[in-house]
């Protein structure tokens, strides 16, 4: 299987996964200047947004190759650019790093949809373990507790952004293509960004521990 991703687009993904845990990591720490809280949401931010972005961007990859379509992700330098400097002078993050390039004819409207929804499942799936966290972290572990949140509250917030159905987003195809399907996942996709943001109350607080 990873045979099946290029050179260019090993690079492409590290690329963008560097600078979207940057960019995060740019939100967490704020105005802290700590340079070992900056390595350690760092390190978070690369588990954490990393991984939601990279796994997103390969389900659509393996899905659509599925279906006989090549496809590979290409970074926006542009748009990655823009993401670090917004959380860097604003203090938000617009994580349009790039996209996976999709190439090949004839591709029905059950495809397309399928292939957009594989996205935001993974996201909704890396919900799961990061949410295990949570609980796990909230009796045992400030680190664990923060971990589970970061990566709950960003893969929820990727699976909800993505799953809205305008311009390019996936929700746009899948809705195109099911409506059911994307009522499920646009519902399951707000309802955990809502839990993250219940369980996250005491995030700053977390936060300030390490910084």
């Amino acid at each position: 299987m990873l045979e099946r991703i290029t050179e260019r687009e090993r690079r492409d993904l590290l690329i963008a996964w560097l600078a979207i845990a940057v960019a995060f990591t740019l939100i967490f720490v704020r105005d802290r200047i700590d340079p070992v809280g900056f390595a350690l949401f760092f390190a978070i931010s690369l588990v954490t947004v990393g991984i939601g972005f990279v796994l997103h961007e390969l389900a659509h990859k393996f899905t659509a190759m599925r279906y006989g379509y090549w496809a590979e992700f290409r970074k926006d330098n542009q748009m990655l650019l823009v993401a670090v400097l917004l959380a860097a002078l604003v203090g938000v993050v617009f994580a349009a790093p790039g996209a996976t390039m999709i190439y090949g004819t004839a591709m029905t409207r059950e495809q397309n949809g399928r292939i957009s929804a594989a996205g935001p499942i993974t996201n909704l799936l890396l919900c799961i373990p990061f949410l295990g966290l949570v609980v796990l972290g909230a009796a045992l572990s400030g680190l664990l507790f923060t971990v589970g949140i970061i990566g709950l509250t960003v893969n929820s917030m990727i699976a909800t952004f993505n799953m809205l159905p305008v311009s390019v987003l996936d929700g746009k195809k899948v809705l195109a293509w099911n409506p059911a399907v994307f009522a499920g996942l646009i519902t399951a996709s707000v309802v955990m960004l809502l839990v993250s943001f219940n369980a996250g109350g005491s995030l700053d607080f977390i936060i300030s521990l390490f910084l």
